[in-house]
């Protein structure tokens, strides 16, 4: 009998089966799923104990990544060569320690592996998600060993400053994209202030995405900055042309979409919206959750590696302890 199984009181399957409900089910109903459908008892305070306990295993693997020990697993289908995108971005998540915490997560995924599921509707088949709870710094230094291995990569994200300033420093010669539909808010907020008749704003609004998807940035921000010379800076209306403005022109190189589009890449981060819904939300924020920091970041490792079909490396782990 393995140490961990002596430790936990169960056989090594069981760790992985409890760990695997911990991951998608709040621990009382893990309880439950394990005594009606297979007869087992195993408390909700076990089925924690041995799923923060796999948990930091993982979290402590990364750090044989982060010191380049151990190569990073290579999403399936694509090689080195492969044109790779990676997405990243925040949610909140609610602590004991500090209330609403910030749960960073990156997204990495081959163009190769999206594929057509329905009409006008596609679906990314194989994905890395990286989650932190912690700052910025201790995100990218989880995040940058699973960037390395790919010579083409496309970044997109919104505009926040921490993100791209992390990609011109390290990795300047790469495609960088500002996602298409934060810039179209940006248009959408002013809008909703500016025309008050809802077709002519609809009709604006169309008119200036497709300009946008012409490469006619420019052209959008002359239009902008002569509304906002005839526009008080102080009035709603001023400041919201100001945001825009600020906004774009901070990000101009990342909106050529015309070009983006031309060359078949992707312009948009839904897949790293719909990534924190899947991995982080439908677990993290199930109705009466209160997270330790570190129970919070653990759990949401089984539930990512899971995502990333990675859970050999949970067995791994089990194995390991044997």
């Amino acid at each position: 009998m393995c140490h961990h199984t002596e430790k936990f009181g169960v056989t090594a399957k069981l760790q992985e089966v409890a760990s695997l409900l911990a991951s998608g089910y709040v621990f009382t109903e893990a309880e439950e799923i394990l005594h009606n459908l297979l007869g087992i008892e195993l408390s909700a305070k076990q089925v924690q104990r041995i799923s923060e306990h796999y948990g930091q295993k993982l979290e402590e693997s990364e750090a044989s990544y982060q010191d380049m020990s151990t190569d990073v697993p290579l999403i399936a289908a694509a090689t080195s060569a492969s044109p790779v995108y990676i997405t990243m971005d925040g949610s909140m998540v609610y602590t004991r320690e500090d209330a609403w915490k910030e749960m960073k997560m990156g997204r990495i995924y081959s163009g190769t592996s999206r594929v057509e599921i329905q009409k006008n509707r596609t679906e990314i088949m194989d994905s890395l998600y990286v989650c932190t709870l912690g700052n910025n710094k201790d995100f990218l230094k989880k995040l940058e060993p699973y960037v390395e291995p790919y010579q083409c990569k496309i970044f997109i994200a919104d505009g926040a400053k921490w993100i791209w300033n992390w990609v011109d420093d390290f990795y300047s010669d790469s495609v960088q994209i500002l996602d298409f539909y934060h810039a179209v808010e940006k248009l959408g907020a002013y809008a909703l202030i500016a025309y008050k008749d809802v077709e002519k704003r609809r009709q604006w609004l169309d008119f200036q995405k497709q300009r946008l998807k012409a490469d006619e940035i420019e052209k959008v921000l002359d239009d902008l900055k002569k509304i906002a010379a005839k526009t008080l800076p102080t009035t709603q209306i001023g400041k919201s042309l100001k945001d825009i403005i600020h906004y774009y022109e901070n990000n101009i190189e990342r909106m050529k979409y015309g070009t983006f589009i031309k060359k078949g890449f992707l312009i948009g981060s839904g897949a790293i919206e719909s990534a924190h819904r899947n991995v982080i939300q439908q677990r993290l924020k199930l109705s009466g959750q209160r997270w330790s920091i570190k129970g919070a970041q653990r759990i949401v490792n089984l539930r990512a590696y899971w995502k990333s079909k990675r859970w050999n490396d949970l067995t791994y782990q089990i194995k390991m302890a044997a």
